[in-house]
């Protein structure tokens, strides 16, 4: 396939970037001291966190030394038979290899979720043909942990040796290093000195991108070359950033639709989000489904094909560099840390909590406020009508968040009801598959601005799937996700609406036509 080369910007957006503010002079001088790794760019307490945090700047060389393990990686693959490659990870472990593979419009099988029904779909892989990998940084994520016991487990119940189909990718030293290898599990360690969301360039990203016949060299190569250009008075990094620090560019929209990167609006909304929502400031992107869908008032919109406004265009590998190169020139003009997620782990602590109080009796919640045919209602408000709750949950906030814990493949007509809320509040609005969107957008939620309005939609399995070795299964895992975040949300006396669907696809369709009628 024909590639960009480097990084283009363009669209008449352009023309707000003003090269003699003081801003301007910032962001240049602070993308010179970032090539330098400078760890005093985020401020005296950021500091620690950085110093640990830069190599990523280093990837499109340094990961150069993984080529030969990938070459044995994949040519064990092939001598195997290994045909389906599927991935189990969080945010940055599969959000890369899932724009990697849709780019290069090669088959992988992303498993991102707690959901039973979805995992439940994936299971009818035919499991002699797969390689799994699992991705963790910290190698103690407990929807990685849960899917790689299972795994492991339907591997053996179907006679066949985890060891020839499981391919671990984890941080030195990590819980999971240390026990995959001992185990006798294949191991490729990333660099412990880059963060999840900065590592689509690190083992991460190549290992499933070189398993599905993805030429790696090329994304590396690609990401050099686009780098060459960010120190420079012209370099598109730094006009992007100045553009996202305008008060204008807060909520910003971003659609992929008919470009050369289908999918990169969903990486970009984790590595902004989850990078700058933090000590009540940040920028919100909101993934649109193509260039003309309802954003929600009138905000920017970047498109990745050469048309629009302003448009960014380049290869899958350049991109990758590019965004992480601006991402931490927005952090130091906020003045955040770009490398840290305070509220991802309170969101963890929140599920574990609720995990521990459910132990003997199972998942509890409070009695619905309204049941409805298919739905069920939870809030702290008492209306008469469904409707009166979605009327009073799009009409008080800043921001709308559409947080979905559903099948994202065979749920995803629900999706639809981002647009539709946008258009009938004309107030920003961005939609979430949980649990995935707690390692992304879930950082901004309760670390960003404090302007948000959160609609919780959950539902009913059809059946459950055990998490081997856990007194609990996915059901309840995926449910204690999503009411321990509700809990974190409402300890902040955040506006919370909960629509659970007691049975899925005719509650997704009462749903849709209700907000139609609004």
């Amino acid at each position: 396939m024909s590639r960009a080369i480097g990084i283009t910007v363009s669209g008449a957006l352009l023309s707000q970037i003003d090269k003699a503010s003081p801003l301007f002079a910032q962001l240049l001088s602070a993308s010179a001291k970032l090539a330098k790794k400078d760890v005093n760019l985020w401020g005296q307490a950021a500091a620690t966190e950085a110093r640990v945090r830069l190599n990523w700047l280093n990837l499109p060389i340094s990961s150069r030394d993984l080529l030969p393990q990938l070459d044995a990686l994949t040519a064990w693959a092939r001598e195997k038979k290994l045909t389906k490659v599927l991935i189990c990870g969080m945010g940055g472990s599969s959000l890369a290899p899932e724009v990697i593979a849709k780019t290069f419009q090669k088959e992988l099988i992303v498993v991102d979720t707690t959901d039973p029904e979805q995992i439940a779909n994936v299971l009818k892989t035919e499991l002699k043909e797969t390689i799994v990998v699992v991705g963790s940084k910290s190698g103690s994520t407990i929807e990685t942990a849960s899917l790689f016991a299972l795994f492991k487990s339907r591997f053996e119940g179907a006679k066949l040796d985890p060891l020839d189909h499981l391919v671990i990718v984890t941080d030195p030293g990590s819980p999971l290093d240390l026990s995959a290898r001992a185990a006798g599990f294949r191991v490729i360690n990333a660099d412990p000195n880059v963060g999840g969301r900065f590592s689509a360039l690190s083992a991460f990203g190549l290992v499933p991108a070189a398993l599905i016949g993805v030429d790696v060299s090329v994304l590396i190569d690609d990401a050099l070359e686009a780098q060459a250009e960010f120190l420079n008075s012209d370099s598109p990094a730094i006009k992007i950033a100045y553009l996202l620090t305008q008060p204008d560019f807060a909520f910003t929209a971003f659609s992929d639709q008919g470009s050369a990167v289908p999918g990169l609006s969903d990486w970009i909304e984790q590595l902004v989000a989850e990078s700058t929502g933090k000590d009540q400031k940040g920028i919100l992107p909101i993934v649109i489904t193509n260039p003309n869908s309802a954003i929600g008032g009138k905000h920017p919109l970047i498109t990745f094909d050469g048309t629009g406004e302003l448009s960014v265009v380049g290869s899958i590998g350049a991109h990758f560099i590019f965004w992480e190169w601006v991402t931490a020139l927005l952090c130091v003009a906020l003045k955040v840390d770009a490398f840290n997620q305070p509220n991802v782990t309170e969101a963890k602590s929140q599920t574990s909590t609720l995990l521990t109080r459910w132990a003997d009796a199972g998942p509890q919640s409070s009695a619905p406020t309204l049941s409805d045919d298919n739905i069920d209602i939870y809030s702290e408000k008492t209306f008469s009508t469904i409707s009166q709750y979605l009327i009073d949950a799009i009409s008080e906030r800043g921001y709308i968040a559409i947080m979905a814990y559903l099948n994202r493949i065979a749920d995803y007509e629900v999706s639809a009801i981002r647009e539709l809320l946008a258009k009938k509040s004309n107030t920003p609005t961005t939609f979430g598959w949980g649990p995935r969107f707690l390692h992304s957008t879930g950082q901004f939620h309760k670390g960003g601005p404090q302007v948000g309005s959160f609609i919780q939609i959950t539902g009913e399995s059809r059946s459950d799937i055990e998490i081997p070795d856990q007194s609990f299964g996915f059901q309840t895992l995926i449910m204690a996700q999503a009411l321990g975040d509700g809990e974190a949300l409402q300890k902040r006396k955040f506006p919370l609406l909960r629509i659970h669907l007691r049975e899925r696809k005719n509650g997704i369709s009462q749903l849709l036509a209700i907000v139609n009628s609004l």
